[in-house]
């Protein structure tokens, strides 16, 4: 049987107002031993307030939106799985919305949730663009970035330091003796995970003295595996032959070793090959990926506490989470 307000305040011997108050939490026009009758009539019917009827009262809908440019990939799911867990911890549903970097379907999204009345909103991997920061503004919700930045919006995010993570990738690489590197990227004009790793690569080149090659950099349309497969050719074109790929995500690396193994090369004997995520295929692919690793489900999970502490009105500060290189087995050390 599904029970109702009415049949709480009739069991409890209140009115519906004052289960009501009890319910959302709002401390008065009730004693302790009313309170305690109604939350154990509560229990004994097994009663479930109306989310929307709550929200009427408090002002939240206990819901938030979380917007991916692909949630059918690793990486996305890694992240989401770091949200959720925080979110329905703290008794809240997620409403996700799969943007696949289109700039009509987000801004379709975000009319979504502003009618939803979702109680704040968590960005991925996307640009801020201003068409849609001033539709977030509109909503008057908290917004929380993960795995990007705006530097012409103040927004909180979460991600690791880019450039930083490809120097230390390419630093890496150069230890193990290799010295002609060569750089996959993902979009040119990607501000966040495009240029700045590309920077990265660059300076750890210069800094050790290594002349930056721009012939031995690629730019590829996305960060999926068969740009990886499809650039592998063009990348062993280089002169003299590169012995390592930096490859800007686990996708593209994971298509470069699809193509290896068809066009007959070795890995990592013939061809060295890093990625850059660490999402479960970098375990996966044979032989397992190294790879610059990025604690993606953490960077969820902060994301959402961030979300919430602003729920709260408690202030908060920018994360920048720290990275690593994981080794497996497709790097080699060159001696000379």
């Amino acid at each position: 049987m599904n029970w109702t307000i009415k049949d709480v305040a009739k069991y409890a011997n209140v009115s519906t107002a004052t289960v009501s108050r009890i319910i959302n939490n709002i401390s008065r026009g009730y004693s302790e031993e009313t309170k305690h009758r109604v939350l154990k009539v509560i229990e004994e019917l097994n009663y479930q307030p109306n989310a929307v009827a709550r929200g009427l009262v408090s002002k939240r809908t206990n819901t938030i939106g979380v917007l991916l440019p692909n949630v059918s990939n690793m990486f996305a799911s890694e992240v989401l799985n770091g949200i959720e867990d925080v979110a329905h911890s703290l008794e809240h549903s997620v409403i996700v919305c799969n943007t696949d970097s289109n700039g009509s379907r987000t801004m379709e999204y975000l009319r979504m949730l502003s009618e939803k009345r979702v109680d704040g909103i968590i960005f991925t991997s996307e640009i801020l663009t201003d068409a849609y920061y001033e539709a977030v503004r509109d909503m008057n919700v908290p917004i929380v970035l993960v795995s990007t930045m705006s530097d012409k919006h103040q927004v909180p995010y979460v991600k690791v330091d880019d450039q930083q993570a490809t120097y230390g990738g390419t630093q890496y690489l150069i230890e193990r003796g290799h010295r002609r590197i060569a750089m996959l990227s993902g979009p040119k004009e990607d501000p966040i995970a495009g240029q700045p790793r590309v920077e990265g690569y660059q300076r750890a080149l210069t800094a050790n003295g290594i002349e930056v090659d721009p012939s031995c950099i690629f730019y590829a349309r996305d960060f999926g595996h068969q740009m990886g497969y499809g650039m592998l050719e063009q990348i062993l074109q280089c002169s003299p032959a590169v012995t390592a790929v930096l490859a800007s995500s686990d996708e593209l690396a994971a298509g470069v070793l699809s193509r290896a193994y068809e066009l007959g090369i070795k890995v990592p004997a013939e061809l060295s090959v890093l990625g850059f995520d660490n999402t479960k295929i970098a375990e996966m692919v044979t032989p397992p990926l190294s790879v610059i690793a990025q604690p993606l489900y953490d960077m969820g999970k902060i994301a959402s506490e961030m979300l919430f502490d602003l729920l709260a009105g408690r202030n908060i500060a920018n994360q920048v989470v720290p990275f690593e290189v994981i080794e497996r087995d497709t790097v080699a050390t060159i001696t000379r």
